[in-house]
């Protein structure tokens, strides 16, 4: 038997702390839920809390989960055992705690939609939206048949473009840890050599020896310098300036720069034409869109598109006026404005722009490929000539005399 100190929502809605004595933490859970309440954090008195609880839902989660639970649906099982199903089978144990959760308050005759409320952190504010809207009009399995959609597009093209920002990372560290290497393991070696020489040694040479001796002796002063530089970057990204100034790089920078315009508006497109598909007003839909951009300009842009549709302006307009988009995005918006069906419009709008973040991923990964080339032998071979030329210059003097 071991105590368990839990974090609970009572049934009035207060947060309480309360202790239960239990052989499993899943008796403790039980137990808790029984008794009414809805379990928020669970740890065995000794321990931490439970870290598994706070592993990321990651879309790919969402999407095989909107899947199953629309299957599960559809073969005439109902929500509140659909979720109990859905949370035995589940791996993801933060999305297993959390339709537990679910249960639990639809059990009580809640929603599913406010049971999803409970934990933002998992249940993005879309799917909380279209499952809504799917319990007011009927149609549940059709939103979740829609939200599956979504996420896996989403998941896709998130993966996309994450590949294409990690390949240049990667690289650039293996650069690194070639050049580290050299100049603890290798340059050590040849500096006792020059030292015996007894020449002077030139100016590039005379440098890597010289920082080869820094990084041996003194290492811990360059990782402190990596971490204040590193500390220091993060404090300032999140200072307004900061924000700004990333935001604007993001969108400015070389090759990367195009690739983020694209996503945002394969984002913007899809997301909207899936919640507008679903009964989402269109002010809300845009209010939700621009949560989803990572892009401070993006997503400030969005909110004040939202503001102008608000007094009556048409969506086009403001989207044509972020001057970030390309041309072909409010246009498509106009034509769907005009005809009544935005949502069409946009759904062709995004399996275009996510062909388009396709092939720029293909086209980045292609282009790295011999630039990674080059950097490497400029930076090897450079290490390599500063070695060797004092030996050179010993030959040629030797030959000489």
């Amino acid at each position: 038997m071991a105590i368990y100190n839990c974090k609970v929502m009572a049934k009035d809605g207060k947060a309480k702390k309360v202790n239960v004595d239990a052989i499993s933490e899943d008796k403790a859970r039980e137990r808790l839920k029984s008794e009414g309440y809805i379990v928020q954090e669970i740890k065995e008195q000794g321990k931490g809390f439970n870290l598994s609880k706070n592993k990321k839902v990651k879309d790919k989660d969402l999407a095989v989960f909107c899947k199953q639970f629309n299957s599960v649906l559809n073969a005439g099982v109902t929500v509140i055992n659909a979720l109990e199903m859905m949370s035995e089978q589940m791996d993801n144990k933060t999305m297993q705690s959390a339709l537990r959760d679910c249960q639990t308050y639809v059990q009580k005759g809640g929603t599913l939609a406010d049971a999803m409320k409970l934990n933002p952190k998992v249940f993005p504010s879309i799917m909380v939206n279209m499952v809504a809207a799917g319990e007011m009009s009927g149609n549940l399995e059709t939103s979740f048949e829609r939200l599956t959609t979504h996420f896996e597009n989403s998941n896709k093209l998130k993966s996309k473009v994450k590949g294409a920002m990690t390949y240049p990372i990667v690289i650039l560290c293996v650069v690194i840890a070639v050049v580290v290497v050299l100049l603890i393991k290798v340059i050590p070696q040849f500096a006792e050599m020059f030292e015996d020489m007894g020449s002077e040694l030139p100016g590039p040479t005379q440098f890597l020896v010289n920082l080869s001796d820094f990084l041996v002796h003194k290492w811990f002063i360059v990782i402190g310098i990596i971490a204040v530089v590193v500390i220091a970057i993060k404090a300032f990204k999140k200072t307004d300036s900061g924000s700004m100034l990333f935001a604007k790089m993001g969108l400015g920078m070389p090759l990367f720069g195009n690739l983020t315009i694209k996503s945002s508006a394969a984002t913007f497109s899809r997301t909207l034409a899936t919640l507008l598909a679903s009964g989402i007003p269109l002010i809300d839909a845009i209010e939700q869109v621009a949560k989803m951009i990572n892009n401070r300009i993006i997503r400030e842009g969005l909110l004040d598109a939202k503001v102008q549709v608000t007094k009556g302006v048409p969506l086009s307009k403001p989207i044509r006026d972020m001057n970030i988009f390309p041309p072909m995005l409010p246009q498509m918006i106009r034509i769907g404005e005009e005809t009544g069906n935005i949502e069409d419009m946009m759904d062709k709008v995004a399996d275009y722009y996510e062909m388009e973040v396709n092939d720029a991923t293909d086209a980045l990964t292609a282009m790295m490929e011999p630039m990674v080339i080059v950097l490497m032998a400029v930076v090897v071979g450079g290490i390599v000539i500063a070695i060797y030329s004092p030996m050179l210059s010993m030959y040629d003097a030797v030959d000489n005399y």
